[in-house]
């Protein structure tokens, strides 16, 4: 007889107590009404009467599916994004009493916010202030998860996909950007060759005997080359001299 009442004294003990982990809270229920919240470590509640519903309150990331979404500009494109939040160590209870199941009920409300937000922007938006919209996203479920004792630590979104057709003409766009930058810069670059030569044929031409140090330099650079070309060297004099005999002539 002692031995079944020392048995019976142990399972209610093994009953009574629970061990809470430092990483989460237990919500207890009286009689199915909530009374207090079970912190970290070694606890008493009383059998039958009190239940316990562990909850933990470290950071999760929580993935939403991808879904189609049409941007402002009216094309389709399919996103998705993943959610990173935490329960409120002084709300444990709201994540039990307000919310049957949390993280479905944080996916399905990110899906339809992510919906409303994508069609404010258009796609060249869009793809440019990805972390924008995020922020815009996050804002609107960390309001609304605040009555699950939720704090929404932040919203990324992953990919933006639009169809392979949309892709190929937005290539070509870009490719198209590309040559026009191309031949701006090689203009420019014709541009300012253009005026440097007018201004050493101005500096030549005003200096006196820049232009024969210049003949000089020539011949000195022909000269070394090795090729089996013949050229004539004829006098800048001779030049001269050439076409005021031909002005002459014309008068």
């Amino acid at each position: 007889m002692p031995w079944i009442v020392l048995a019976v004294i142990v399972v209610l003990l093994l009953m009574m107590v629970r061990i809470v982990n430092q990483y989460e809270r237990k919500v207890v229920l009286t009689f199915g009404k909530y009374t207090r919240v079970l912190t970290p470590g070694l606890n008493l509640i009383i059998p039958v009467m009190e239940q316990t519903i562990g909850v933990d309150i470290r950071e999760k990331a929580v993935d939403v599916p991808s879904q189609e979404a049409m941007t402002k500009d009216n094309i389709s494109c399919t996103i998705n994004a993943v959610i990173y939040y935490r329960i409120k160590e002084d709300q444990v209870e709201r994540a039990v009493l307000n919310v049957r199941n949390l993280d479905y009920a944080m996916t399905q409300f990110a899906l339809t916010t992510m919906r409303n937000i994508v069609g404010q922007f258009e796609l060249d938006e869009l793809l440019a202030k990805r972390e924008q919209a995020a922020m815009k996203i996050k804002a609107i479920v960390d309001e609304k998860s605040d009555s699950w004792g939720v704090d929404v630590l932040s919203v990324e979104l992953k990919d933006i996909n639009i169809p392979d057709d949309l892709k190929r003409t937005i290539g070509k766009q870009a490719e198209a950007e590309r040559e026009k930058r191309a031949k701006i810069i090689t203009s420019e670059g014709e541009l300012a060759s253009a005026e440097n030569l007018t201004k050493a044929a101005t500096m030549l031409s005003e200096a006196p005997g820049a232009l024969h140090l210049r003949t000089l330099q020539s011949i000195n650079d022909i000269s070394s080359d090795q090729s089996n070309t013949t050229i004539w060297m004829i006098p800048v004099e001779v030049l001269e001299a050439m076409k005021g005999i031909a002005s002459l002539a014309k008068k």
